[in-house]
């Protein structure tokens, strides 16, 4: 068991060993609220006996309520000292879990977020992270109090009335046997309140971000619809969970009060008796009084307590998960690429249970020369230059580049050094000039300026009301499809990588437009290494080889002259192509 929490709380206790000071003073202020409340009730006892034995005058009186009326600031003012430092304490723990949780995200392979959904990583950086803060926050207060609070009204009960207070905690042993069984409960729903929460938010975000097409197909009300369902179940899942808060709560409540009635019944009869005073009695209820908000705290911490383990063991889910792609092997002395590419024998699927993709594929690249691929729809382009810039795992002794395996490279020099412009082109929600220095964040405006002509974009980017500040709307929307492949292969020359790859990045991209960027591309990244994948063929003709990838091997090579007179599958492309080409042109 004591295993079992030090491994849920692991991620934790390093911030609270950090902040101990903070926790100390927080809890030594805390103590000293409740020694001046404890105070209080022996102060009333003492006014109302003296009071009804007539020993004090009105002066007497006067003093004794100055003296509460300081004991109330005090108190006023120690609370808000163990609030900053506790509570406070709670939002740094919680900066600090969140941040922990963003890098591990970032060091997870890209394989990792096929299957995760975001919708389940909002809930865990929000819902989740919510419920750890409230345990260190709120939960400890209630924690250090019901401990203190316990033993002091306790210990100031009984030197009232030792016999009273056994009446009086008679009924309390039955809360031990309540918290136990409704904690079980609320553990485990609480996690399936989390779980809905995961779903709704994944759904909503998924149809907010594919608002174009929804719109475009007019499949508003299905949506609304379907996310009406993760609604619903969210909405139930916590009405469930209020429904045995619900039982769970008032039982308690129930609980104390009749033990409040026990001490009404019986020490008022001590009262009458004179078995103690009026002040004592009072004294004594204001005591059992001090006694309920810990043992209704004893529910609301263990409410606290279940929801915060439950979220802990949930982030701990993703926190153990180590990433596919690593630097386990990596060579440190290795500071750079050049760019030679060499693929020996590369036979590659995606799972054991899946066909493969490649089958004893071999191919290079000299350092400064470009390659080109082409293929039909799905023989594995894409895959190609995934494992070529370690998006997955290639099996060993196949990648090789500047004659080191891949995986001796350190990641962090392989992405500065290759650098992917991929099919989808993702572009942040900032300004045109911010996006394309993306990699390369301390660039000049005028190193800005002249990615952006050699990607053929400068005037148009000029053109706009702000040029480049303009801000573009999330994954730039508010661009053209050519807009944004051409900000992207911007952002990429800015960075001007010993491996460039366009993973048929000009797709967007009118004839003419794409002629005039080509040409500037070979003439810019002369003793570079290039690899482009294209579907237009146009786009290949400047390649020092081209391969043509089908079922799975290379079955054909060479330049774009070479393939043509080969009448293969190269030429049958070209052709198609040229009809095509022929049939727009007609047309328009």
């Amino acid at each position: 068991m004591k295993e079992k929490l030090s491994k849920t709380f692991s991620r934790v206790i390093p911030y609270l060993k950090k902040s101990y000071r903070q926790i100390i003073w927080g809890i030594v202020m805390l103590i000293l609220v409740d020694v001046v409340q404890l105070a209080i009730p022996k102060i009333m006892q003492y006014a109302i006996d003296h009071i009804q034995n007539r020993t004090i005058d009105s002066k007497g009186l006067f003093y004794i309520g100055l003296i509460l009326f300081g004991m109330a600031l005090c108190i006023m003012a120690l609370r808000y000292f163990w609030r900053v430092l506790i509570i406070g304490n709670s939002f740094t723990i919680e900066k600090f879990l969140r941040q922990d949780f963003y890098d591990h995200l970032l060091l997870q392979s890209p394989n990792f977020f096929n299957k995760a959904k975001t919708g389940d990583l909002m809930a865990y950086a929000t819902n989740d992270l919510n419920a750890v803060r409230m345990l260190f926050g709120m939960g400890f207060i209630a924690a250090s109090d019901i401990i203190l609070m316990t033993i002091a009204s306790f210990s100031f009960m009984a030197s009232i009335n030792f016999r009273l207070t056994i009446y009086a905690i008679i009924p309390l042993p039955i809360l031990s046997f309540t918290i136990s069984f409704f904690g079980r409960k609320m553990h485990k729903m609480f996690a399936r309140v989390q779980g809905a929460f995961a779903a709704m938010s994944g759904a909503v975000q998924e149809s907010i971000s594919g608002i174009r097409v929804v719109k475009a197909f007019g499949q508003e009300e299905a949506e609304i619809k379907k996310v009406d369902v993760f609604s619903l179940d969210y909405v139930k899942q916590n009405i469930s969970m209020a429904k045995l808060a619900g039982v769970f709560h008032p039982f308690m409540g129930y609980v104390i009060s009749f033990s409040m009635i026990l001490t009404l019944v019986l020490g008022g009869r001590a009262a009458i008796n004179e078995e103690i005073t009026i002040g004592g009695f009072i004294a004594f209820f204001s005591y059992l009084g001090m006694l309920v908000w810990p043992m209704i705290a004893i529910g609301w911490i263990v409410d606290m307590y279940q929801r915060g383990t439950a979220s802990l063991k949930r982030l701990n889910e993703i926190f153990v998960l180590n990433p596919e792609i690593n630097d386990d092997k990596a060579d440190d002395s290795i500071s750079e690429i050049k760019g030679k590419i060499e693929v020996k024998n590369l036979t590659f699927r995606y799972r054991e249970e899946l066909p493969d993709i490649f089958a004893n594929v071999s191919t290079s690249v000299p350092q400064g020369k470009t390659l080109a691929i082409v293929g039909p729809t799905g023989c594995g382009k894409t895959t190609f230059i995934d494992l070529l810039s370690r998006v997955y795992n290639s099996p060993e002794n196949t990648i090789f580049i500047d004659d080191n395996e891949i995986y001796k490279i350190p990641l962090k020099v392989l992405r500065r050094d290759m650098v992917m412009v991929p099919q989808d082109i993702f572009l942040f929600s900032d300004t045109i000039a911010n996006n394309i220095r993306l990699g390369n964040p301390n660039a000049t405006m005028e190193d800005v300026y002249e990615a952006a002509r050699a990607a053929q974009i400068y005037d148009e980017i000029k053109d706009f009301d702000k040029g480049f500040e303009t801000i573009i709307g999330e994954r730039g929307i508010t661009l053209s499809g050519g807009q944004k492949q051409r900000v992207a292969i911007a952002r990429a020359l800015l960075t001007n990588p010993n491996i460039l790859i366009l993973d048929d990045a000009l797709s967007a991209v009118d004839t003419k437009t794409e002629s005039f960027l080509l040409e500037r591309l070979i003439e810019l990244r002369k003793g570079l290494t290039t690899i482009i994948i294209a579907h237009r063929i146009s786009s290949l003709h400047h390649a020092d080889n081209i391969i043509v990838l089908a079922d799975g091997r290379i079955i054909e090579s060479g330049t774009h002259r070479q393939l043509v007179a080969l009448d293969g599958l190269y030429n049958d492309l070209v052709e198609k192509q040229k009809i095509r080409a022929r049939l727009e042109g007609e047309q328009s």
